[in-house]
């Protein structure tokens, strides 16, 4: 078994966990999973510190799904109304969830990933800073400001 499938073997969890923090779409989170790890399979050897895999497919998916969400964007037709989505009340657990991935959606991408590596994957602000290839302090000033507008969000949605 090569390093790379070992590896894959051992994280794939925690990092299809990653990659549904990042997409509300679990069937989405796993496509979005798969090509980060196509992609940094072909550079798997040029990673020098195998410590730091995680944070080179946490980044590969971010940018990963920012390319997706452009190209999804570019496609998309304005209307003059949007038809109602019922929300089904399965739980309050449920309702809570998608009242949070709203909020979230409500934040620009950099604000999203600084928000889901700090807070849902519990990072340091020094991981979250290497993982996003930024600064520390760009982390904590975009961590700022995007709980402020989740604030915002949240007390405009209850």
């Amino acid at each position: 078994m090569s390093d790379f499938e070992e590896y894959v073997r051992v994280r794939q969890e925690i990092l299809l966990s990653s990659a549904r923090r990042l997409t509300a779409n679990p069937v989405d989170a796993q496509d979005l999973l798969q090509v980060a790890l196509l992609r940094v399979w072909a550079h798997w050897d040029a990673i020098a510190d195998k410590r730091l895999a995680d944070a080179y497919v946490r980044r590969t998916m971010i940018n990963t799904r920012t390319e997706l969400w452009r190209a999804r964007r570019l496609q998309e037709i304005p209307t003059e109304w949007l038809p109602d989505v019922p929300l089904d009340d399965f739980n309050e657990q449920y309702v809570h969830r998608e009242m949070l991935m709203n909020a979230l959606r409500a934040l620009s991408a950099n604000q999203r990933s600084v928000v889901v590596l700090r807070h849902w994957e519990q990072l340091s602000t020094e991981e979250t800073a290497a993982a996003l290839g930024v600064s520390i302090g760009t982390v904590k000033s975009t961590l700022h400001r995007a709980l402020a507008r989740l604030r915002e969000v949240l007390a405009v949605g209850s």
